[in-house]
């Protein structure tokens, strides 16, 4: 996936789904990102008219990660679709691959964590630790895979709190590091993608209040190795 595929638009809201390695919004760099890529979508798609269209991120993925997002196309839907995530009313899903077991079938982590500006890294730490923030998750083993390469989950992840970097870093603090990620996982692996994709959101219409879900199945050359169980 080289663009970000819509979903849904409407004139309050655009849901898509991000590729891995794209950026949210903009950074330093000039590489393209969901947010530029939207706002030149809505202007071709006036043929011009809306000049300086808004859109605007009201929750983030990593850029490694691929997955659902909401973005919203006017202020006052901004400002509800960020009400509802800093309240918990949003559901957001995720799907993984696992280097290791899981201690449970299911289960919740719950840590506290810190940002590491320097490394631009999160870190589990102890309660009570100055600037420290409550991370929540639950997870559930889908299957384990036995490799030649040793032995991998897939899991489905909710997430209940949105700290930076936080699945990536709870589950390698918890021994079970992401396959394919660069940051927090010390196996070495020729996998480019990260095993990690946003692959359920729910939330209410910003104007109408329908619930709305959208959902992707799982991508990448990290999931492949569910296709490839069979062969070892």
């Amino acid at each position: 996936m080289k663009h970000p595929k819509i979903l849904h638009e409407d004139e309050d809201i655009i849901v898509v789904v991000k590729p891995c390695g794209m950026s949210s919004e903009g950074d330093s760099g000039l590489e393209q990102d969901v947010v530029g890529f939207l706002k030149t979508h809505i202007y071709e798609e006036s043929d011009g008219e809306e000049a300086d269209p808004y859109v605007a991120a009201v929750h983030r993925l990593d850029k490694p990660v691929g997955g659902v997002m909401v973005f919203a196309k006017n202020q006052k839907a901004a400002a509800n679709l960020s009400d509802q995530i800093k309240a918990g009313e949003t559901k957001k899903y995720y799907q993984a691959i696992l280097c290791g077991e899981l201690p449970e079938a299911e289960g919740t982590f719950e840590d506290y964590l810190i940002i590491d500006k320097n490394k631009k890294m999160s870190k589990v730490v102890k309660p009570g630790t100055k600037n420290a923030k409550k991370a929540i998750l639950d997870y559930e083993e889908l299957d384990a895979l036995e490799t030649d390469k040793g032995i991998f989950t897939y899991a489905l992840i909710t997430l209940h709190t949105g700290r930076f970097h936080q699945i990536r870093c709870q589950m390698a603090a918890h021994k079970v590091p992401i396959y394919g990620d660069r940051k927090y996982n010390k196996m070495k692996s020729n996998v480019k993608q990260i095993g990690l994709i946003a692959t359920r959101l729910e939330f209410k219409h910003p104007a109408t209040g329908e619930n709305m879900v959208f959902k992707t199945e799982p991508f990448g050359e990290a999931f492949d190795i569910l296709d490839a169980e069979e062969e070892w």
